[in-house]
């Protein structure tokens, strides 16, 4: 189990890391959530030993690590830039980890060509990293941390360079071989999509505070605070400030969105109201379905999706259809908000439905 106690990383009187504490258990997949800088690498840095904490500590199965050096401990590590020996073919470069810890001839060829062809380098066991492309060399350095048989694994942004259909495939697959093997495993990403498919546990962060951690799908669907809610959607999560009176929160134009029943003690007063882009449509997708008029900014199409700039009451939302759509700037388009899927969050951003569970 690692775990990290109220662990503060200050570099140059700015605090890359703020108190931050959490425990990993052995066999679990761990995502690290949060925008560029937010503070993704060097939580992992003083996870690997690579940083010492300004203050606080660094504990793994009971022992405190803190000011252990990285070349102690059982890590491996992969960055979005990775790093292969040049002068080693692709089979010693994999081989490495094995060597230095005195693996047998057999032992490191079942393990190289296991891990070859998970991330189909079989080709290419004989060329040196220079004879490969940018992804031949990521996955190169995916398989020496998959051979190393580590007890904590972490990966920054490691599928960043790989095409999409091996990226599909290794989502799946990295996080089934470090489970089956014990290991704790630790994956940064940029990309709320990326941490849905992964599962396990998300640490979503921000300006170096880890805002929330759990199951991945519980931080999804139930946000503790605004921050957590943004950091968790792309496109940007959807938001206006509305005021609840009664039963309703009040809309321009006469319209009222229905008050969640969980939410229905709460205090009238003015709120941050949120919903996901796929949580804006066209069609009415429920009863309680609320209309509302909006004009087109502009139209994007991807390949099957549509995501539709909505101007509304001074705040501009995107919707997302799954569908290719035409509209023209300024169009008047009628869309529905279903209050089912709405989060709430009072002035200090705090989220009521969480402040209503603790009330309770």
């Amino acid at each position: 189990m690692l775990e990290l106690r109220n662990v503060t990383k200050t570099v140059s009187g700015a605090d890359h890391i703020r108190d931050v504490s959490l425990t990993l258990r052995h066999g679990s997949l761990n995502v690290l959530l949060g925008p560029t800088l937010s503070g993704k690498t060097s939580l992992m840095r003083l996870m690997a030993g690579l940083d010492a904490p300004t203050s606080g500590s660094v504990w793994f199965d009971g022992a405190d690590v803190t000011g252990m050096p990285v070349q102690k401990r059982n890590i491996a590590m992969v960055y979005q830039q990775f790093i292969n020996y040049p002068a080693m073919t692709v089979y010693e470069n994999i081989a490495s980890p094995l060597r230095v810890a005195g693996a047998d001839k057999a032992t490191i060829e079942r393990e190289v060509q296991r891990a070859a062809s998970l991330l189909k380098l079989t080709p290419y066991l004989d060329r040196t990293p220079l004879n490969l492309s940018g992804g031949q060399q990521q996955r190169t350095a995916l398989a020496r941390a998959i051979v190393k048989n580590a007890s904590l694994v972490l990966l920054d942004e490691p599928l960043a360079n790989l095409d999409y259909k091996l990226r599909e495939e290794l989502r799946e697959e990295l996080p089934k071989i470090f489970a089956e093997a014990g290991t704790i495993f630790v994956y940064a990403t940029t990309e709320p999509h990326e941490a849905l498919l992964l599962g396990g546990n998300t640490a979503t962060l921000s300006e170096g505070r880890v805002t929330q951690f759990g199951p991945t799908i519980d931080v999804f669907r139930r946000p503790v605070d605004l921050v957590t809610a943004k950091t968790f959607a792309d496109p940007p999560l959807n938001t206006i400030v509305l005021r609840k009176s009664g039963s309703s929160f009040l809309l321009d134009g006469g319209v009222n969105l229905p008050v969640p029943e969980d939410l229905a003690g709460i205090a009238d007063a003015s709120y941050t109201v949120g919903f996901q882009p796929h949580h804006l449509s066209l069609s009415r997708p429920s009863a309680s379905a609320v209309p509302v008029k909006a004009k087109v900014s502009v139209t994007e199409i991807t390949g099957s999706e549509s995501f539709v700039h909505l101007d509304f009451a001074d705040v501009r939302w995107v919707m997302l259809e799954h569908s290719v759509l035409s509209f023209e700037p300024d169009q008047e388009v009628e869309v529905f908000i279903d209050p089912r899927h709405i989060m709430v969050f009072d002035a200090e951003g705090r989220s009521a439905a969480a402040r209503e569970k603790l009330a309770a």
